[in-house]
């Protein structure tokens, strides 16, 4: 029988229970995947926790590429043996799972499993923030958090492609290191020093035009604090914890600032914006102009331990479950 990874009651990382499964079958309109690599995210940290809740029992994991083994009814553009990856399907730390033919992409020769396991849920979250959520134009000046995780370390490339100086906080000198290898003009150390004032040195008092901010609770007084007039804070995560609530009038304080809470979904809520994403995404990996770090391959059996050790704020770059 097939193994996966099974949450039967939320909690902690003693939560996930490597597992035999029944075999899968693809419905209309779905695959069936032999999984090569499944990416793991804070969002499956949520879902185990119950921040994000899914009915019980459920197969963790949205994330991941493979090979097709089946092809369910109705399904065109896809066939057995085609490497494909996808971003929105849960049940993928697993050996074998279902993805809808709507939600996978192929995976373009030169592009191997590791990488292709790792870029499309960070990546595509990279990709609308900076081209979507707020368009960085030449010039602009950003803070991105968590400049060296798997989120930022694609963010800090991104919007240095489209021509901004790009500001990183990170918690160590190894990841200040990949924040400034990654393309980061300056790198502030969060856990040396208030990250909020020496943007405003940085920026010769102005604030920056935008704040990526993953990491919600302990960070988000300084992103506000941290904008320019009319800039915008994306909060698109929080592994640090949810932001309490906030009286709105602190938008008008901080100079008539943006707030928007984004997620992935309904920026790829079309096939025709998926390709899109997925396409940038993939040429500028083939062309070199965009690099992927593993941080981390676990054996699937392994999921607690990287859970944990993501958690821990022990990784850097992406983490990997291989079956």
């Amino acid at each position: 029988m097939p193994k996966a990874v099974v949450v039967r009651a939320t909690g902690g990382p003693d939560a996930l229970e490597f597992t035999d499964v029944e075999p899968k079958s693809p419905g209309a309109g779905e695959l069936l995947v032999d999984v090569a690599a499944a990416g793991v995210n804070f969002i499956d940290c949520y879902h185990r926790e119950g921040r994000y809740p899914l009915p019980l029992p459920f197969g963790l994991g949205l994330e991941g590429t493979g090979r097709v083994s089946a092809v369910g009814a109705d399904v065109t553009g896809f066939a057995v043996g085609d490497r494909v990856a996808w971003s929105q399907a849960l049940g993928s730390y697993a050996e074998q799972t279902v993805v809808a033919a709507k939600d996978a992409v192929p995976v373009p020769e030169g592009v191997d499993d590791d990488t292709a396991g790792a870029l499309l849920l960070q990546g595509l979250t990279a990709h609308y923030l900076v081209t979507s959520t707020y368009p960085v134009q030449k010039d602009d000046t950003v803070l991105v958090h968590a400049a060296a995780g798997g989120v930022g370390l694609l963010l800090v490339q991104l919007a240095k492609a489209r021509g901004a100086r790009v500001i990183g906080t990170v918690s160590t000198e190894a990841k200040e290191a990949l924040a400034r290898e990654a393309g980061a003009d300056e790198v502030i150390r969060y856990d040396l020093t208030d990250f909020a004032p020496e943007v405003r040195k940085l920026t010769d008092g102005v604030g920056v035009a935008a704040v990526y901010d993953g990491v919600g609770r302990t960070t988000f007084d300084g992103s506000l604090a941290s904008l320019k007039p009319r800039g915008v804070l994306a909060l698109f995560g929080a592994s640090s914890g949810a932001v309490p609530p906030f009286d709105p009038m602190r938008l008008n304080q901080a100079g008539s600032v943006y707030l928007t809470r984004p997620s992935l979904g309904p920026h790829v809520a079309t096939r025709e914006e998926l390709e899109w994403r997925a396409g940038e995404l993939f040429a500028a990996v083939a062309d070199g102009s965009l690099t992927v770090r593993i941080g981390g391959r676990y054996p699937l059996a392994e999921a607690r331990r990287a859970h944990e050790d993501l958690e821990g704020r022990r990784t850097t770059g992406k983490l990997l479950l291989i079956p």
